[in-house]
């Protein structure tokens, strides 16, 4: 993954998430949740890595502001 930017840890509740699964619905359905929990950057690219099992994708979040506040 990119390198992670001081910014986005700059402060106590921000977080970079980096996330593993088997594919691109998996990541999704996960970031989707995520997003009910907390306020997020969404989902950015998935990527595959060759040599390397999975998908991947990079989320930010703030976990002291409200996501969607969907059901989780």
């Amino acid at each position: 993954m990119d390198h992670i930017d001081e910014v986005h840890v700059c402060e106590p509740g921000l977080v970079v998430l980096d996330i593993t699964a088997q594919d691109e619905e998996t990541v999704r359905a996960v970031t989707s949740r995520l997003d009910q929990l907390w306020a997020t950057s969404g989902i950015g690219q998935v990527r595959r890595l060759a040599g390397e099992p999975g998908v991947r994708a990079r989320l930010y979040a703030d976990t002291r502001r409200s996501g969607t506040g969907g059901p989780v």
